[in-house]
Parts: C-alpha cells; sequence; structure tokens
C-alpha cells in the first residue's frame, strides 16, 4: 500500500481528518476535486458567509445605530464590490492555510475526482481527463454536500439562485425572496437586508429554524422583524417560480390553501443540503447511499459496511455542521491507530450567526416533553443586563432546563449576543455533567454577556437570579 490513509474530500471533515491521521504516524493522501482545499464551508459556506455578515453589520450598525453613540455620519456609501472582494481575500486566507497545514504534516494532495476502483484503490480523475491511481490501507469518504435541488424549482444560477450564487451578487437586490427559513436562509437573507434589500421568508413549516427551540425561533422572527423588516409566510408551501427579465416570481400556496404570489429581483433556494456521493464509484464496493438524503450507512463507529472504508460530515447521519465534522475526522483516525475516542452527538452545538445570534444545545423543551422527562426552566432576558445595555444589544435571552430532580443541566438555548461564542461555556458544563447551581456559582467576570447564563442557571435552581 502507498498509504496508510486516503482521503477523499478537503472540508473541514476531510482536512481535519488528514492532520490527525498525520500528526499519529499515518502516511497520508488527500484527493480534492476542486483547485482549493476546504470544500463547502471555507469556499462558498461558512467561512464567506461569515465575512459578508461581518461586512454588512458593519454597514448597518453606520446606517442606523452610530447616531445614538454620537457619532455622525454623513455621505455613506456602499460598496457591493469590494465588500464581495474582501470575502474572497478571507477565503484566500484559509485556504492558503490548509494547504500549509498539509505540508507542515507531510501529507500528499492529489488534484481531480477520487473513485474507488475497490476498497484500497483510488482512481483520480483529472480536469485534463487523465487518470492515476492509489492505493490505502484505510479509505475516509468526507466529500459533504450540496444545495438541495427542488424539481419543480429550477435553479438558472442567475436570478433563482443557492447560497453559492447568493455570495457572489454584484447588486443589492431591492427585493430578495429566500425560500427555506433555516440556518442558511435566514443568515443570507439578514446580510441583504442589512444592506437594504426587502427581504421575504417563505417557509413551509409553521416557524422559523423549526429543528431549534420553539422560543428561539419565536423571538428571532421577531427581531428580524423589527430591526431589519424582514417579512415571514410561514406554514407556505412553494409550488413554483419563474423568471421574466430581472424579474423573479414565485408561487405559493398558504396554510388555507390560498394560493399567493411573491415577486423580487432575485430568489434564494435554501431548504437543505443533500449528501454529495456523484462519481465516487460506491456502487465498485458493494456501498448504496440511503435512498432519503442520499446519505452513507455507517456504523456506530463511522466505519461502512466495507471494512476499512469510513465515512464522516455530512454525507452520514446527522447535524450538517461543519465542527461536528471536524470531530468525526478525528474520532476515525485515533479508531484506526487503536485509541478509543468518543463523540456525544448530544453535546454538539448549533448556530445561527444571524444579529443576534442564536445558539442551542443538548435537549430542547419540546423533545423533553416529548420524552416525559421532568424539567425545570430558567430564562433570563438581555434587557437585563448591564453589558448588553451598554452596547444596545438587549434583544433576546438565555434559557437553561435542568432535571427537576438533580438539576444536572439538560439543555442551554440563547439568542443574543455573542451567543455562538458563549454557547460553549454551556457545552463544557454539560460536558462534565454539571448541574444548574454549578454554573449559577460560577464566578462571572462583570460585565459581560455570559452573566446571562449565570443568571439562568440561578433561576432554573431555585428561581433565584438576581437580576430578574
Amino acid at each position: 500500500m502507498q498509504y496508510d490513509v486516503i482521503v477523499i474530500g478537503s472540508g473541514p471533515g476531510g482536512y481535519v481528518a488528514a492532520i490527525r491521521c498525520a500528526q499519529l504516524g499515518l502516511k497520508t493522501a488527500v484527493i480534492e476535486k476542486y483547485s482549493t482545499f476546504g470544500g463547502t464551508c471555507l469556499n462558498v459556506g461558512c467561512i464567506p458567509s461569515k465575512a459578508l455578515l461581518d461586512s454588512s453589520e458593519h454597514y448597518h450598525n453606520a446606517a442606523h445605530n452610530f447616531e445614538q453613540h454620537g457619532i455622525s455620519l454623513s455621505n455613506l456609501k456602499l460598496d457591493i464590490k469590494k465588500m464581495i472582494d474582501r470575502k474572497n481575500d478571507v477565503i484566500a486566507q484559509n485556504t492558503a492555510g490548509i494547504t500549509y497545514l498539509f505540508k507542515k504534516n507531510k501529507i500528499d494532495s492529489f488534484q481531480g475526482v477520487g473513485s474507488f476502483v475497490d476498497k484500497n484503490t483510488i482512481k483520480i480523475t483529472k480536469e485534463d481527463g487523465s487518470t492515476e491511481e492509489i492505493k490505502g490501507k484505510n479509505i475516509i469518504i468526507a466529500t459533504g454536500s450540496k444545495p438541495t435541488a427542488l424539481p419543480f424549482l429550477p435553479v438558472d444560477k442567475k436570478r433563482i439562485i443557492t447560497s453559492t450564487e447568493a455570495l457572489n451578487l454584484t447588486e443589492v437586490p431591492k427585493n430578495l425572496i429566500v425560500i427555506g427559513g433555516g440556518v442558511i436562509g435566514l443568515e443570507l437573507g439578514s446580510v441583504y437586508a442589512r444592506l437594504g434589500s426587502k427581504v421575504t421568508v417563505v417557509e413551509y413549516a409553521k416557524s422559523i429554524i423549526a429543528t431549534m427551540d420553539a422560543g428561539l425561533g419565536k423571538e428571532l422572527q421577531r427581531v428580524l422583524k423589527k430591526n431589519l423588516g424582514m417579512e415571514f409566510l410561514l406554514g407556505h408551501k412553494v409550488s413554483g417560480a419563474s423568471v421574466k427579465g430581472k424579474k423573479v416570481t414565485v408561487t405559493a400556496e398558504d396554510a388555507k390553501g390560498q394560493n399567493v404570489v411573491i415577486e423580487g429581483d432575485y430568489c434564494i433556494v435554501a431548504v437543505g443540503r443533500t449528501a454529495y456521493t456523484a462519481g465516487l464509484g460506491l456502487e465498485n464496493i458493494g456501498i448504496t447511499p440511503e435512498e432519503r438524503g442520499n446519505k452513507i450507512p455507517v456504523n456506530e463507529h463511522l466505519e461502512t459496511s466495507v471494512e476499512g472504508v469510513y465515512a464522516i460530515g455530512d454525507v452520514v447521519k446527522g447535524a450538517m455542521l461543519a465542527h461536528k465534522a471536524e470531530d468525526e475526522g478525528i474520532y476515525v483516525a485515533e479508531r484506526i491507530v487503536g485509541q478509543k475516542p468518543h463523540i456525544d452527538y448530544n453535546l454538539i452545538p448549533g448556530v445561527v450567526y444571524t444579529w443576534p445570534e442564536v445558539a442551542s444545545v443538548g435537549k430542547t423543551e419540546e423533545q423533553l416533553k416529548e420524552e416525559g422527562k421532568k424539567y425545570k426552566a430558567g430564562s433570563f432576558s438581555f434587557k437585563a443586563s448591564g453589558r448588553a445595555k451598554a452596547s444596545g444589544d438587549t434583544d433576546g435571552f438565555i434559557k437553561v432546563l435542568a432535571d427537576a430532580d438533580t438539576d444536572e443541566v439538560l439543555g442551554v438555548h440563547m439568542i443574543g449576543p455573542r451567543a455562538a461564542d458563549m454557547i460553549a461555556e454551556a457545552v463544557v458544563a454539560m460536558e462534565y455533567r454539571a448541574s444548574a447551581e454549578d454554573i449559577g456559582r460560577i464566578c462571572h467576570a462583570h460585565p459581560t454577556f455570559t452573566e446571562a447564563l449565570k443568571e439562568a442557571a440561578l433561576a432554573a435552581t431555585s428561581n433565584r437570579a438576581i437580576h430578574a
């Protein structure tokens, strides 16, 4: 065998798996079909969207919030091209960082589409059509996902677009339609709403971010409407879309079965993502992806039905999150060398990078009720936070759910300033089986946003929040 491990795909799961394999002394190769490393996350997902979210937030604050801080501006202008150029530079810095890490860890990289000849032989088909084969004892499939397509909603990549094209618009739409009230749709919708677009979100479910705690979606909807003027058509089933010139017309049915017509300059289709397995040649080794979602079946150790062939990240069951893929990549690398790592999937946080940010870990109230679990709930509003008042970020709250008998923390759900960073404290606490009182008795610096977590924990313990 030429390699101990061959990784197909260089997104967060793939490149992290490769680096950990190399750290453990395994001779490692990575196959990537695109010209840059990093997969969806670094090139057309997590990183570029956060770059635009930050840029648009600066613009929105300058246009709407600086005045109250005593900062007056005149002739404020938006240069969308420069904003996109900055986003592209952020991407370049990150992808170059992976190239450096591969060299540092002596990982061989190949550009092309990797496909199975047999369970140990991978054919690499390059852009010019030429091929070569490499062999490995272990193979890790980390090919990620792509935007889900709807058969009745053809994406032309010009006016009806996916998240990929939405990251490269050269103009700010006057009217933007977003189909899908999940993480991707809300993040991109908020980018353009901050820049001046009238954004309408069409969602089939009766709430946005429907998989998270219900209170979070309700509060986020309220704030996005109040602060950005975003409109929400919930419980609406999209039936089609058409383009005429520079106008997109979307048709849908509301909850009562009445036809609804929405018009805009662009329409972003953000109804989820589907595992990407095209061209892998899985049939050559006897692997059949699941019919729903196209995911590759794996056991509890992320090994497929073929010994020595593993799959991680978006291409397998579970949440499609970059940090979940990273943890799975490390898990598989350590399993290969005989270690006994673990992943607690209940403790993988979910984040929505709107403003306010939304973050969640553990069980929701809805899940606990469904399980018949007795629990206590404590909440604390950022309206009562000194730090939030100082920065003008008083929207949102933190909710702590704890076992009614043992006080062990079962879930933490927050919407507010820097929730994406604050959720880590909750993850650490839950990893160590902390009680709500444990969090309440930890000394938190004042004034900080994290004091709201302490207060929510005190509220859950015995309704004794100090500042509520």
